[in-house]
């Protein structure tokens, strides 16, 4: 292939199918017509398994009638190419899948990286994904988009915007699940808004369809390029656009899917499973680097390290049960007396660490004093409410006192006025100058 892609043949059904679980393939071009078994079962078995299911399929056969694409893409393909296949379009639209897998397959590949997917990702998106979903259309002109709307009202929310230069900013105002976009706006560049939702934050992996008329093909050759997603022809035919909407949505579902396990993976790796606080090791990666931005500005941080007073006796007393729900009630009443720029971690069994950047070490001592009283001030409730637990905790402060401070010297300190607030009777906050 003159483009440089690598291609791979298979004469059957079976040959594709052993050649996609090999993991050998990016992307399958798919002929209806073939011994055994035909293009659109093989589609749907490849759809069907969650090994494959996030390979894109492009069916490319003689077949042209409207039924026969919508067959075609309710079997699970993301495209429709009618022989004689136009090389510009064909080439396009194998680029543009492509890419769009490579943004598949490294949220598959940081997804993986964590023991088990936290979410299932080809059942997610096997739901429905037609019903309630949030739809958007840009269009100017009322007879392209009436009949439209009125198909995908049936079972949608759908929104019709006929001002171009407002469509970019509802858009990313609110929380579209795809938009529909004229490539005949008579007041805009309809390229140009894709461009710009496909380079915002908020709306970058949107998924983008636009019309077009029969003769626009440079025009969704140059769409495909900047990174919409899929184009419809008009006349449009009503089953078509369905079918190739439910392809966006769901593949939509999929990678959403993915990136939620991607960040659930993420915080478990530095989140606390009892507390919901940062653990420790967020705590080693990140302090350093605090310290060294405020030593850097001029500007003072804090640090406090508190404990449980006499926690094994509530363990002996009570029991492990009871022992964790006194961690996550102190962990909680810390969470809620710190501030968004502060980070709470539980350093380890039944102590815990704060670090507070712009607070000087008066500052701190009032924020550990207030988390002194609320914790002692209400008992724990525990077992389902049969158990009320009365803890106190101690604190020990510190900051960073001369230029030539060190973090380990200041959490060092910290650990100091811990030891002293223990020493002098617990249930106590101590500062420690260096």
């Amino acid at each position: 292939m003159a483009e440089y892609f690598q291609v791979l043949t298979a004469t059957n059904g079976l040959d594709a199918l052993a050649l996609c679980n090999a993991g050998q393939c990016d992307l399958v071009l798919l002929d209806i017509m073939m011994p055994e078994m035909d293009g659109f079962e093989v589609c749907r078995k490849i759809k069907s398994n969650p090994a494959t299911t996030h390979l894109p399929v492009v069916m490319v056969t003689s077949l042209d009638q409207p039924e026969d694409r919508v067959k075609g893409l309710e079997a699970g393909a993301d495209d429709f190419l009618t022989k004689p296949v136009n090389d510009l379009a064909l080439v396009t639209r194998v680029k543009s899948l492509v890419r769009l897998k490579m943004i598949t397959d490294d949220l598959r590949l940081r997804a993986s990286n964590g023991d088990e997917l936290t979410v299932d990702p080809y059942s997610a998106a096997e739901e429905d994904v037609e019903d309630g979903s949030r739809l958007v259309v840009v269009d100017d002109l009322a007879s392209s988009y009436e009949g439209m709307v009125e198909t995908l009202s049936e079972d949608n929310d759908v929104t019709v915007i006929t001002d171009p230069n407002e469509a970019l900013f509802r858009i990313v105002d609110e929380n579209y699940d795809a938009a529909i976009i004229s490539l005949n706006l008579q007041d805009a560049d309809s390229l140009r808004l894709c461009s710009h939702l496909r380079s915002l934050e908020r709306t970058r992996n949107l998924p983008l369809l636009v019309m077009a008329d029969p003769e626009q093909e440079d025009t969704v050759s140059r769409a495909l390029e900047i990174g919409v997603n899929d184009y419809i022809r008009r006349p449009v035919d009503s089953h078509e656009l369905m079918a190739r909407l439910r392809t966006q949505l769901r593949r939509k579902r999929y990678n959403d899917c993915l990136r939620e396990s991607v960040q659930q993976t993420i915080e478990m790796a530095v989140k606390d499973a009892l507390t919901d606080l940062h653990n420790r090791r967020y705590f080693d990666s990140h302090f350093a680097t605090m310290f060294d931005k405020a030593q850097n500005a001029g500007k003072p941080l804090s640090a406090i390290m508190c404990d449980i007073d006499h926690f094994k006796a509530v363990n002996d007393t009570h029991g492990h049960d009871v022992g964790d729900a006194v961690i996550k009630e102190v962990a909680a009443r810390i969470r809620k007396s710190v501030r968004n720029i502060d980070v709470a971690c539980r350093y380890g069994g039944e102590e815990f660490s704060i670090i507070m950047p712009d607070t000087d070490i008066d500052l701190a001592g009032i924020v550990a004093e207030r988390i002194r009283k609320e914790v002692e001030a209400h008992p724990v409730i525990a077992a389902g409410g049969s158990k009320q637990v009365q803890v106190t905790i101690s604190m020990g402060v510190s900051c960073i006192e001369t230029g030539e401070d060190t973090p380990e010297k200041l959490l060092k300190r910290a650990d100091v006025a811990l030891y002293n607030a223990k020493r002098e009777g617990r249930n106590r906050v101590v500062t420690e100058a260096a």
